[in-house]
């Protein structure tokens, strides 16, 4: 083959290409939408900055939404009102057997799982000056649970009420809670998400607090009663106060979609975030755990087609019950 065979076969080999790429994204919506959490938590930090890196790396344009939180962000996506949705595998489980509580009695049969987050780790914050250093200190108080439809307004008073601890639970964004217990009109801030939640890191900045979780005891009862409920720890030098690992639970986050999205999006979405470790871990530290390898953590959730391209083509076998 001569050169200029060869330059014009490469040209045209090029050009097809293009051709290629144009019609796989030409049913790629123009603007999209991932439901996260209020201001102030995790999910809205995570989903912000991970919506940032797709838009850079795919030229998409995806806005992060300020929502209520999981319970929420999955009937959004089953709704098709959100693109995208970050969710506990608690809330998203209820709703796809039709237990939600915004979509009463719906099974939301179009959510479809995408690519493994992080843990929401549970632990408890208050003022160092209440003396409430415990669980037992909570008896009588009032404990912040962050946003109506989150997991912690879904799981904190189910805790409370199977471990028999007497605590009147406000629903509120997680940064006013944290403000909040500064000004005494809560006595602790009862929270999970992934680690360091930037409301208790900006409140340590200002004032000393105490940082604590479940005894063991708790700990035993809650993986019984909660099959999606796993043994954790929050890690000695998460926040100031705490020195040395803490034992805790927590729950895995996943994000979804709805079953109709088209397939090459899901595909370079998740190729997108897992092929870009590093870049992930300056969205929050928390992405520490959005790798591949934790796809397993979703065992109920069928998997969007796009995502179980993506895992089978790198060695990460996707059950056949989860394929979507």
């Amino acid at each position: 083959m001569n050169k200029i065979t060869l330059a014009l076969t490469t040209s045209l080999l090029l050009l097809f290409s293009a051709f290629v790429v144009g019609d796989d994204r030409s049913d790629w919506p123009s603007s999209m939408t991932v439901g996260t959490s209020s201001q102030g938590g995790t999910y809205y930090i995570y989903g912000s900055g991970w919506a940032n890196l797709v838009n850079q790396k795919l030229g998409t344009n995806i806005g992060a939404e300020v929502t209520g939180g999981p319970v929420q962000n999955v009937s959004m996506v089953q709704l098709g009102e959100h693109d995208f949705g970050l969710v506990t595998m608690g809330p998203a489980l209820e709703a796809i057997e039709g237990k939600s509580p915004i979509l009463p009695g719906v099974k939301h049969d179009k959510v479809r799982a995408l690519f493994p987050m992080y843990q929401t780790i549970f632990h408890v914050s208050a003022m160092k000056d209440s003396g409430i250093s415990s669980m037992d200190g909570l008896e009588g108080k009032r404990a912040g649970v962050g946003s109506a439809g989150g997991t912690n307004s879904v799981y904190w008073p189910r805790f409370f009420d199977l471990l028999g601890y007497d605590v009147t639970t406000l629903e509120g964004g997680s940064g006013d809670q944290a403000g909040q217990m500064q000004d005494g009109l809560l006595d602790a801030f009862a929270f999970g998400a992934g680690l360091p939640v930037s409301s208790v890191s900006q409140l340590e900045a200002q004032s000393e607090i105490n940082v604590f979780s479940f005894p063991k005891d708790d700990i035993d009862k809650i993986v019984k009663e909660y099959p999606e409920i796993s043994r954790s720890v929050v890690p000695a030098g998460t926040y100031r106060a705490v020195t040395e690992d803490i034992p805790t639970v927590s729950i895995w986050n996943f994000v979804v979609v709805n079953a109709d999205m088209p397939e090459s999006l899901a595909y370079e979405v998740v190729k997108t975030v897992m092929e870009n470790h590093e870049a992930m871990l300056k969205v929050h530290r928390s992405a520490a755990e959005t790798i591949p390898e934790n796809v397993i953590y979703n065992t109920q959730i069928p998997f969007h087609p796009g995502a179980v391209r993506w895992f089978e083509e790198n060695g990460y076998d996707i059950p056949d019950e989860l394929k979507g």
